[in-house]
């Protein structure tokens, strides 16, 4: 059963996800818990595009940051990832069933002219 969600929420995570950059640092982070500045060290931009990446993917709640002294720690959210997931498949289901439909549909044979 998929939790339900904002359509802001929603939109938050598929916005988020949407970025390979984002996405990568997503991936990195479900590996092992990593700091901001291990992660701006990983690209070829600024700390602060980094940065602003790992806050669009805090704020659709993909990752979670902590502090440890001066050092800040992103790590994924894998239950956020989770129910990305489920509700792709949602998405499937309901767009498989309507194909089935029309599947269906197609195949019934043409009435001749004379069956009316």
């Amino acid at each position: 059963m998929v939790e339900q969600q904002s359509d802001a929420d929603i939109d938050r995570v598929f916005h988020a996800l949407a970025d390979a950059t984002r996405r990568d640092i997503v991936r990195r982070t479900l590996v092992s818990e990593q700091s901001v500045t291990q992660l701006a060290a990983a690209y070829a931009m600024s700390f602060a595009a980094v940065s602003k990446h790992i806050a669009v993917l805090a704020e659709a709640r993909l990752i979670t940051k902590r502090a440890e002294g001066r050092v800040r720690l992103v790590r994924a959210d894998p239950a956020a990832l989770a129910r990305a997931q489920e509700l792709l498949r949602s998405y499937e289901d309901l767009w498989r069933g309507r194909i089935d439909r029309l599947d269906a549909l197609l195949s019934e044979p043409e009435p001749t002219p004379n069956e009316s």
